[in-house]
């Protein structure tokens, strides 16, 4: 995942590589749980999936929405960076207290 300022100043978040880039089929993944139909045959790399992150302060990000692209579904996202290389997020509906937390580590 590539994660950068826009124009706006708000941080977007695209796939760049997939380590399985192919389905079971051999086919290219595609987004086909996209709740919209039109959108099912974009490919799953190179999809946005982080939009409109705010920065709030030092390390902390907020506002912002993450698509879950196996399910098709989108939650609203808080982000925290560890350290240089350890970005913790909170993917949830609602309240911040139900929903997901995932770590994404930077590669070198």
């Amino acid at each position: 995942i590539e994660i950068y300022k826009t124009k706006k100043g708000s941080y977007e978040g695209k796939i760049i590589w997939l380590a399985d880039p192919l389905d079971e089929d051999g086919e290219i993944k595609l987004d086909k749980e996209n709740p919209n139909k039109k959108l099912r045959n974009q490919t799953i790399n190179g999809l946005m999936i982080i939009k409109d992150l705010e920065f709030i302060n030092e390390n902390k990000w907020s506002n912002g929405s993450i698509y879950d692209a196996r399910s098709g579904k989108t939650y609203n996202l808080n982000a925290r960076l560890e350290d240089k290389n350890t970005l913790f997020m909170r993917g949830y509906i609602g309240f911040s207290l139900i929903g997901r937390t995932t770590t994404w580590t930077r590669l070198p």
